[in-house]
């Protein structure tokens, strides 16, 4: 059986929708490049500008509570000297601007006050920590889906499951359902690049979400918990080697 990359996908900014990559450099120790390098920071977030670092997700605008980031499209080029994000609604641009600049910053954050509802969760502020990924996790993981265990999860929801719903970084295909569940301690390759598994990951209220819509149409968790008796789906991996990776790459897996 060969298992491959089904889809690459990165998230610029954490919380709202992934883009789709033809291939991706990984390198030692890092994520996606500019997966999660940006969040959008609420009013009551302890993000200190001045001395930017990782913070729990609670701190930052998040699919699991503020489903309404759904309904936008996100797009973003970066280049060595810029990064530009452009959001789109219903299909009609609606803000433009160079996040790494404060101008830019300002342009996107304009559209935002007006579209997220004021309040502790209103007011917010992209921000960045260089040199750190603004994931749900302190460390630097690429995250992985097995496309199996999402059909596994259509057949107890008894409805459609799109994995975009995991927001994972590769989706891997050809593999028996769960499998993935086995490999925590050990490594997977993809061409000269290797990842060792780190842990299983822990789903949260975010995969409830429509990510077209968003509305919330799916009572994940609990479909989860009912059908699997957890609340799981996917892995998180340390990249130990890094090399170029494509859509289509073979990847070696442990044995099964």
């Amino acid at each position: 059986m060969t298992v491959t990359i089904d889809e690459i996908r990165h998230y610029p900014v954490k919380g709202l929708n992934g883009m789709t990559l033809d291939t991706a450099m990984l390198s030692a120790g890092e994520g996606l490049p500019d997966d999660r390098r940006f969040a959008l920071a609420h009013a009551a977030s302890q993000f200190d500008r001045t001395n930017p670092d990782w913070l729990p997700k609670r701190n930052f605008l998040q699919l699991m509570r503020d489903e309404r980031l759904a309904q936008l499209d996100a797009r973003f080029d970066s280049d060595a000297d810029a990064g530009i994000l452009t959001l789109f609604r219903d299909g009609r641009q609606v803000a433009r601007g160079d996040i790494t600049q404060p101008l830019g910053r300002a342009l996107i954050e304009q559209f935002l006050q007006a579209f997220i509802p004021p309040g502790p969760r209103g007011n917010p502020h992209i921000v960045e920590a260089p040199g750190r990924m603004l994931s749900d996790v302190s460390d630097k993981y690429v995250s992985i889906v097995n496309l199996a265990s999402v059909k596994d999860i259509e057949r107890v929801a008894r409805a459609p499951v799109d994995p975009r719903r995991f927001r994972a970084n590769l989706h891997l295909d050809g593999l028996p359902a769960w499998v993935e569940m086995s490999w925590p301690g050990k490594e997977i390759a993809i061409g000269e690049a290797r990842l060792e598994v780190v842990e299983i990951t822990g789903r949260c209220a975010a995969t409830e979400v429509d990510p077209d819509t968003g509305s919330r149409d799916l009572h994940m968790l609990k479909i989860l918990q009912q059908g699997f008796g957890h609340t799981q789906c996917g892995v998180y991996a340390r990249v130990v080697a890094g090399g170029k990776i494509e859509k289509g790459d073979t990847v070696t897996v442990p044995p099964f």
